[in-house]
């Protein structure tokens, strides 16, 4: 991924965002630009037009975290959005080292980790990278996303299944906002992990598959994801909703382990015991079919 563009792309699209009235500006006349003018930024941020107009352009490496706070302040960023600056920054840089991200294909869970999964009984519980691999869950996780487990492509890709599975479309009863967050993690990940060649292989793919995404790829949205509340339309037990924290893991950067829960006493748990339920019966189903099959000779 070119930085220089993504730099460039990012702060346009966030100056587009706003009129000179909104920032305290006056408006003037002859505007052929949305949003704000790389002066009314550079003004607002009080560095020069000059100064500005070649950050823009993406050469941001040796801004000053100073610097970069104060386009954050002039541009409103929230704080998903400068911290994808600031990594923007961090990643320009010619001494940056790049953030340690193992691949997917090349991480196996500890025994202790699936252990602690497998601990969390009465909600999904699941690992998950940047580029949204699903790489650890427990039973319950695994029936819950059981149609993103449901795929030829290994790992699970929760992305890849929101924008190229026509399931998904049942799964999230709001998927406009779903695809919007699935975007935004992507995105932010991009600018954390720039030359992360997997990242870049998935965003290529579904950019060539799905006009959707390509859309929402283009507003260069950012955003943290680390807790709320979401509904679902599960296919065996109808709609759910379940509050969800993500908790980064120490031990492994750019891992996130993800746990839903229910409100207790509402007809969302009582959705998700009856979850529990079907997927033990589906896995004693599974047994005792494989006790079943006929030995393989070996002569």
């Amino acid at each position: 991924m070119d930085n220089r563009a993504e730099v460039r792309a990012f702060l346009t699209s966030r100056r587009a965002r706003f009129t000179p009235d909104e920032v305290g500006l006056p408006a003037g006349s002859n505007r052929r630009v949305e949003g704000l003018r790389r002066s009314e930024v550079a003004a607002l941020a009080g560095v020069s037009v000059e100064y500005y107009t070649k950050l823009e352009r993406g050469a941001i490496s040796g801004a000053s975290p100073e610097i970069l706070d104060a386009l954050a302040r002039a541009l409103r960023l929230d704080d998903a959005e400068r911290a994808h600056l600031f990594h923007l920054a961090h990643a320009a840089s010619p001494v940056a080292r790049p953030p340690r991200r193992r691949s997917a294909k090349s991480w196996t869970p500890h025994t202790s980790l699936q252990w602690v999964l497998d601990a969390v009984t009465e909600g999904p519980a699941f690992v998950r990278n940047g580029r949204l691999d699903v790489l650890a869950a427990n039973d319950l996780a695994r029936a819950f996303y059981r149609d993103v487990f449901d795929t030829p492509a290994q790992p699970p890709n929760i992305a890849r299944f929101t924008f190229l599975d026509d399931r998904a479309r049942d799964f999230y009863p709001y998927w406009d906002m779903a695809a919007d967050v699935t975007v935004a993690i992507l995105r932010t990940e991009a600018g954390r992990d720039p030359h992360n060649k997997d990242l870049h292989d998935l965003i290529g793919e579904l950019s060539t598959r799905s006009t959707a995404f390509r859309r929402l790829w283009a507003a260069h949205n950012v955003r943290h994801h680390g807790s709320g509340i979401k509904t679902f339309r599960h296919p065996v037990v109808g709609e759910i909703t379940l509050a969800y924290e993500g908790m980064e893991m120490e031990s492994e950067p750019g891992l996130t382990i993800t746990i839903y829960g229910a409100e207790p006493g509402s007809p969302s748990a009582e959705r998700m015991r009856l979850l529990a339920s079907w997927a033990a019966s589906e896995a004693h189903h599974a047994a005792d079919a494989e006790k079943g099959r006929p030995e393989r000779s070996t002569g």
